[in-house]
Parts: structure tokens; C-alpha cells; sequence
């Protein structure tokens, strides 16, 4: 029986959305890889078809679904070996921040947006000087005559071209405590003193848009405070079970479409004797430790899926699974490209663009190496 149990409404979702991205994004990848981003129109047309923001209610334009609905569309995203599309981020990271945290007023003003598409998100908590040790940053935002002054400078900001709400962690400079110095604060792009840097060109994800965003004497109402004073951190913190599941599913999702692609292909192809490669002993062993490897990740986050929907706290586990999903969809790049040989390092076969892509998932939403130092803390090392 399988872990991980889909509706009908599920399976409808997903052949859905699958239809959606053989029609209207797969035609175009190449030419938004040679853009470096996606269009702004797919967008709409994924929010009009309700692809969008799965899980927000139905009152501001969501299915009211719950988070398989979420892992459909980063599997489905994937399955195009398009790693630009940043509909993962906008629908399952920062959307929620303001569904669980905004007043009234604020989701009525954002989320519908959100969910059609008029509305991309981003969320700058990464500077120069500050990655994963979120309280060293040092972006401020003071009080002064009414309204809030945001002062500093993020980096690697995925949707960071396209986005037009931006949710800002910033820091209070009097506040000495640093776990208690930082709110998130709504941000629309337009604000004067809000500055949108060049995009940065990045080793992989060509077509997501990454940038540096400055804040300079950025004034916006208090009322833009999303949440509590001071509870930036917290708020932060409560969300990082979700991203970094999000991200685990990614790392299993690509390592399944590389390993799938290669297996294939050996199928195919023969070697000068006339063999296709797979009656190759060595290529055998190395497609089946990796279908091996695989099958574990796939099982460990497919349990997780269902702890999380469930509500349950498995903040250890996902940074387990997120360390070791990324690491292993890595892995399975690397191997896969061995077993092509030359050929898999040509653009016109798909494990170049997987191979470039996949590397950066070890950065997303805590290092690798943070994810192991929350475990072990939590193991009682």
C-alpha cells in the first residue's frame, strides 16, 4: 500500500496541471532559459486554471486543498526538468506567511492576487553578510512620523525580478535581543526607495529570475508590519517545516526524472558490440543502487508528507530529509552523467540543464550543514 494516499480530486489536479505544462510551459523553456526568466503571462494562466496557491481557501481564491495538493505541483513542475518556474516558492512558502500571520485586511488586499497570478511573491531574508543565520542580518526598519523606514540590502532573492510583493525580514536597531528584533514587513514593488538590482547570473536555474533587492529610506505604512512586533523570528521559524520539506520533495523529484531519463536512454542505446548498455554488469549495479537510493527518499518523504498534513511537528525529520534529498538528487546527477558519458553533457539532452540545477538545492532554505547541526542539537549531541 502506499504511504502516500491521493484523492480522486488529487489525481484529477495532477493530470490536469501535467496537461497545462506539456501545452503551455514545456514549448517554451528554451527560450526563457535564453531570457533568464519565464514569462509573467504563464502566471495568469496558471492561476486561472487554479493552479495556484492550492491550499489557500476558497474565499480568496484557493481550492481549500491541503499540502498534497502542493506536492503534486512541485513533482509536476519537475517533471518538465525546468527548474525556473518559481510557483513552489510563491504558492507553498510565502503565501502561507501571510495566509497564517496577516489581518483581515491584508489577506483580502494580497491573497486573491496571489492565487490568479496578478500578484507574484518573494520573500528577502538572505544579505550579503547574513545567509543562514538569519539573526545576523543587518536590515533595519524604525518608526518615524507614523510610518515604517526600511534600510539595507538582500540577495539571491528568487522572484526577484517579477515579484510584486515582497515579505522583508528587517531588524529593530534598538532592540539588543536578536531573536527578538525582527518583524516581517509587506513590501509592494513601486515603493519609492524599494530598488529591484540587476539579475544575477546564476550556474543553474537560467530561467528564474534572482536578484538583489535595496532598501534605501523605504517608507510604508505600519500597518504593512505582517504579524506581531518582534515575532519575525519566530514566525520564521514556524514556517521552516513546510520550506524545507518543499525543498526535500524537489531533491527526491529530480533525482526520480534524472534516474528515469538515464534509464531509458541506456535502454536505447548500444554500445559498439551491438548491447544496449543496460546488459552492462556495472551500468546494471549503478542504475539499480541508485532506483535504490531513491526508492528510500521517496519513502521517507512521502511519510513526512503525510506527518505534516496530519500537523504533526517534524521539524528534525525535514531537515533530515532535506539534507539527504538534495544530497542524493546531487549524487544521482553526477552518477548519471558517468553512465551517459559525453553525450549527457550536451544541451540537447536533458541532464546538463538537471545536473546545473540541482546543485543549489543544497543552499535552499538553510544549508545542508545547518540541517545536520539541527539535528544533531535535537539528538542531544
Amino acid at each position: 500500500m502506499e504511504i502516500l494516499q491521493y484523492t480522486d480530486a488529487h489525481n484529477d489536479f495532477r493530470q490536469r496541471l501535467r496537461s497545462f505544462m506539456d501545452r503551455e510551459v514545456v514549448p517554451h523553456i528554451e527560450r526563457w532559459e535564453a531570457d533568464h526568466k519565464v514569462s509573467r503571462a504563464v502566471w495568469q494562466k496558471m492561476g486561472r486554471e487554479g493552479f495556484l496557491c492550492p491550499t489557500l481557501p476558497t474565499a480568496y481564491g484557493g481550492l481549500g486543498g491541503d499540502f498534497r495538493y502542493s506536492v503534486i505541483g512541485i513533482e509536476e513542475i519537475s517533471r518538465t526538468n525546468h527548474g525556473g518556474l518559481g510557483t513552489p516558492l510563491h504558492s507553498d512558502i510565502v503565501v502561507p506567511y501571510i495566509m497564517s500571520y496577516g489581518n483581515d485586511a491584508q489577506k483580502e488586499n494580497y491573497l486573491p492576487g496571489c492565487a490568479s497570478g496578478d500578484i507574484i511573491t518573494a520573500v528577502a531574508m538572505t544579505e550579503p553578510g547574513a545567509g543562514s543565520d538569519l539573526s545576523s542580518m543587518t536590515a533595519t526598519a524604525e518608526v518615524d512620523g507614523g510610518q515604517l523606514v526600511l534600510n539595507g540590502a538582500k540577495t539571491f532573492i528568487s522572484n526577484g525580478i517579477l515579484c510584486d510583493l515582497v515579505i522583508v525580514a528587517a531588524r529593530d536597531p534598538h532592540e539588543e535581543n536578536p531573536h527578538q528584533a525582527i518583524s516581517l514587513y509587506l513590501v509592494e514593488d513601486g515603493t519609492p526607495g524599494f530598488a529591484k538590482g540587476s539579475q544575477l547570473d546564476k550556474m543553474g536555474l537560467n530561467s528564474q529570475d534572482t536578484a538583489e533587492l535595496f532598501f534605501s529610506d523605504c517608507r510604508i505604512p505600519v500597518e504593512n508590519r505582517l504579524g506581531e512586533k518582534g515575532m519575525g523570528f519566530l514566525m520564521l521559524m514556524d514556517k521552516l517545516q513546510q520550506e524545507r520539506l518543499v525543498t526535500a520533495v524537489m531533491g527526491i523529484a529530480v533525482a526520480e526524472f534524472m534516474l528515469d531519463w538515464t534509464m531509458a536512454h541506456c535502454k536505447k542505446t548500444t554500445t559498439s558490440a551491438g548491447r544496449p548498455l543496460t546488459r552492462s554488469q556495472a551500468v546494471q549495479f549503478a542504475l539499480v543502487e541508485m532506483a535504490t537510493e531513491v526508492k528510500l527518499g521517496r519513502t521517507f518523504v512521502d511519510k513526512l508528507v503525510v506527518e505534516h498534513v496530519e500537523g504533526n511537528n517534524v521539524i528534525v525529520e525535514t531537515s533530515m530529509a532535506k539534507y539527504w534529498c538534495t544530497d542524493l538528487g546531487r549524487r544521482v546527477a553526477g552518477r548519471c552523467m558517468d553512465i551517459v558519458g559525453e553525450s549527457g553533457s550536451l544541451e540537447q539532452f536533458p541532464l546538463a540543464r538537471g545536473f546545473r540545477d540541482v546543485r543549489v538545492m543544497s543552499i535552499f532554505a538553510g544549508t545542508n550543514e545547518i540541517m545536520k547541526g539541527i539535528a544533531a542539537k535535537f539528538m542531544g549531541l
